[in-house]
C-alpha cells in the first residue's frame, strides 16, 4: 500500500508580474524559472523529496518525509531571494494523482493563482512519523530501449526530441488514466513516476502500450520505499539490472509482500 504525499508548488500572480509594468524580457523570465527550479530541487532533495518542473510557474514535489516546518522554510527562502513567493499546497493519498487533486484544492481554495492579493499560501496535511512505512513510495524510472543508437546518432535532434516526447507522452496519459500515477520528463530520454502499488505485470502493460501506440520501446526500474531518494535509487539500482540482464521491468522488492515474476 503507497501513500504518496504530493506537494503542489505554484509561483503566485506570475502571469500578471511578467507583464508588469511592461513586458518582461523572455530569456530574463527563463532564467529566473531555471533558477527557482534548482533552489527548489536542491530543498527538497536536500530532504529526500523530488520535485518535477511540469510548467514551470506550477512544479510538483512528492514530499515524503518533509513536514510544515521544511514547507515554511522553503517559502521563506524563496521570498528572500526572488522577486516573487511561492504558495504550497500538500496532499496524502494511495493514489498519487488524488493527493495531487488534494493539494491543488487546497491553492485553488485559497484563491486564484493569478490573485493579486493571494500569497505564500500553506495548505493541506503531512504525513507523521508514526503514520510512516517502507512502503509509502513507489519510483518507477522509465528508460528508452538504445535511444542513441535509435534517434540521437540517426536524427536531428528535434526530430529525436519529437520520438522521445511521443513516447513520454504516451506513457504519462495511460498511467494516469489507467493506475492514477504521475509521470514526469526529466531529461534525456529518461522518465520517471510516481505511482501507486503496482506490479510487474502492470508496468509490462504500459510498456507494451506505448510500444504500440508510439513505436518507442521502454524498460523500466521500479524502487519501493518510504521516502522518494530511496525508493528512486533502488529504482536506479533495478533499471541497470535490466540493462545488464536484457530485462524490460525489474523490481527492487516485492509488491506489498508478494512476489511477482518479473521478464
Amino acid at each position: 500500500m503507497t501513500n504518496s504525499q504530493l506537494t503542489l508548488v505554484q509561483i503566485d500572480n506570475y502571469g500578471p508580474w511578467t507583464v508588469t509594468p511592461e513586458p518582461r524580457r523572455e530569456m530574463d523570465l527563463q532564467t529566473l524559472q531555471s533558477r527557482l527550479f534548482a533552489d527548489l530541487a536542491q530543498f527538497v532533495g536536500s530532504r529526500d523529496g523530488y520535485v518535477f518542473f511540469t510548467r514551470f510557474d506550477n512544479m510538483v514535489a512528492i514530499t515524503n518525509g518533509l513536514d510544515a516546518d521544511d514547507h515554511r522554510l522553503l517559502q521563506e527562502s524563496i521570498g528572500n531571494r526572488y522577486p516573487v513567493t511561492i504558495s504550497l499546497g500538500t496532499g496524502i493519498d494511495a493514489s498519487p494523482v488524488e493527493a495531487l487533486e488534494t493539494a491543488t484544492a487546497g491553492l485553488q481554495h485559497a484563491g486564484s493563482a493569478q490573485d493579486g492579493d493571494r500569497r505564500e499560501v500553506l495548505s493541506g496535511g503531512y504525513l507523521s512519523g508514526p503514520e510512516r512505512t517502507s512502503s509509502d513510495v513507489q519510483i518507477a524510472h522509465f528508460d528508452v530501449n538504445d535511444a542513441t543508437g535509435k534517434y540521437t546518432d540517426q536524427l536531428n535532434e528535434f526530430d529525436s526530441f519529437i520520438q522521445i516526447e511521443q513516447g513520454y507522452a504516451t506513457l504519462m496519459r495511460y498511467l494516469r488514466e489507467e493506475y492514477g500515477a504521475l509521470s514526469f520528463f526529466v531529461g534525456g530520454d529518461n522518465i520517471i513516476s510516481i505511482c501507486p502499488a503496482m506490479d510487474a505485470a502492470d508496468y509490462r502493460d504500459a510498456i507494451d502500450h506505448v510500444e504500440a501506440e508510439a513505436g518507442v520501446e521502454l524498460k523500466v526500474g521500479v524502487g519501493i520505499a518510504a521516502d522518494p531518494h530511496t525508493a528512486g535509487m533502488d529504482a536506479k539500482h533495478a533499471l541497470e539490472t535490466c540493462r545488464h540482464e536484457g530485462t524490460v521491468v525489474e523490481l527492487s522488492r516485492p509488491v506489498d509482500g508478494v512476489e511477482v515474476a518479473t521478464d
